[in-house]
């Protein structure tokens, strides 16, 4: 059995030839933007569509916008540098409502050491997978697993 796939690629055979195949390519940008902008940019501004080549950029104030129209260039550099193709020619920038993004999930529990008979139901229960790549990965989400299930 070969290993399972992303589902991004999935799709992206899927879409392949079909005008949604652009569509998805465009998405990328939603997903690079933090990274293009930075955190601090980015919590005071955000794409809100993208259409022919340029993108729409919804921007909290007029002190950011000003700021924005000076890396607009810039921006648009990053963002096809990440995403691995020129798709934005040109940043329009309006003003509007920026959604804060969730806050950040709580930190995990620390995992507890497994006792003997967890790490032996591990190894049993791991044993009836032939493959050993997927047996070794199976043996590490149950061990997770149990690690983090408090003892009694």
């Amino acid at each position: 059995m070969p290993r399972p796939r992303p589902v991004a690629d999935l799709l992206a055979d899927a879409l392949h030839g079909k005008p949604a195949e652009k569509r998805l390519r465009e998405g990328r940008i939603w997903l690079h933007w933090h990274g293009a902008v930075g955190p601090q940019v980015a919590s005071h501004a955000q794409p809100v569509s993208f259409r022919d080549g340029v993108l729409t950029v919804a921007v909290a104030s007029a002190p950011w916008m000003q700021e924005l129209n000076f890396l607009k260039r810039t921006i648009a550099e990053r963002l096809n540098a990440l995403v691995g193709e020129p798709l934005v020619r040109e940043i329009y920038l309006k003003t509007g409502k920026i959604d804060q993004p969730p806050p950040p999930e709580p930190p995990s529990p620390p995992l507890r050491e497994l006792t003997p008979a967890e790490r032996d139901r591990v190894a049993t229960e791991a044993a009836a997978i032939e493959d050993p790549e997927l047996r070794a990965a199976f043996a590490r989400l149950m061990s997770r697993h149990l690690a983090l299930i408090p003892r009694r």
